[in-house]
């Protein structure tokens, strides 16, 4: 049976705007176990993002517990946060967040660098990452140099680099066209076939639908949580396996 990494305690995320007390998140209580595919959906002002933000160790709650792979994060002071941020989640952003003046490599070394690997260890795992989403033709070039879906897959390549126990995916296809939206999510799924953890922030139903498991969100509650009879699949990548 496949381990608890998330797990969410009556999570509660309020802001003060003026004299005004908004209620991003009311009581957000769920877990996910590793290995699971779960979209995270919800209209604008649902508090999605507040929950992604939440569960990437961005942000934290008002109130309740946040357990990342048994750890209760509401407890970490900032620097505390910044270290298992980096070490157990990937990001992948809609608006890619690649350097531009560095190439597809040394963007994907990044995480490594805080990490405190050595640079011949942080140059061959970049390498790996890139190989692994089929860049390795292009570690060299810059972002401008690549298009919407290259520079999407170097984001991947990072955000698998430092072999995170969670994928955090805000709407990875944004900013892509349909094909290339496929794609990325046919990516997407053959990382979870090796075994990843991952979710996607999404506010586009066929995107959502590729997911195993689909949570919407409605004025700060989860209004649904259920398993996903109609899985999209199209994969068009294979991840090469570690050897």
């Amino acid at each position: 049976m496949n381990k608890e990494v998330i797990r969410l305690e009556n999570i509660a995320r309020h802001f003060r705007v003026g004299t005004e007390v908004v209620k991003a998140l009311r009581s957000i209580s769920l877990s996910i176990k590793k290995n699971e595919f779960v979209a995270l959906m919800g209209p604008s002002g649902s508090g999605k993002s507040t929950l992604m933000n939440l569960l990437g160790c961005l942000d934290t709650a008002t109130s309740g517990n946040y357990f990342l792979n048994g750890t209760n994060v509401s407890e970490l002071d900032d620097n505390e946060l910044a270290e298992i941020r980096n070490k157990e989640i990937g990001f992948i952003f809609q608006t890619f967040n690649l350097l531009p003046r560095s190439t597809a490599l040394e963007n994907v070394m990044l995480p490594l660098v805080y990490a405190g690997f050595g640079k011949s260890d942080r140059t061959e795992r970049a390498k790996q990452s890139l190989n692994d989403v089929h860049l390795g033709d292009r570690m060299l070039h810059k972002p401008n140099e690549l298009s919407g879906g290259q520079r999407q897959r170097v984001a991947v390549a990072r955000a698998l680099v430092n072999k995170p126990s969670i994928i955090l995916a805000d709407e990875p296809t944004g900013n892509l066209d349909s094909k290339t939206s496929i794609e990325i999510m046919g990516l997407l799924e053959e990382i979870h076939k090796l075994g990843n953890t991952i979710i996607v922030v999404t506010h586009e139903e066929d995107i959502a639908q590729h997911a195993h498991r689909i949570i919407r969100l409605i004025d700060g509650n989860v209004e649904s949580d259920r398993k996903n009879e109609n899985i999209r699949t199209m994969a068009h990548y294979t991840i090469a396996e570690e050897g």
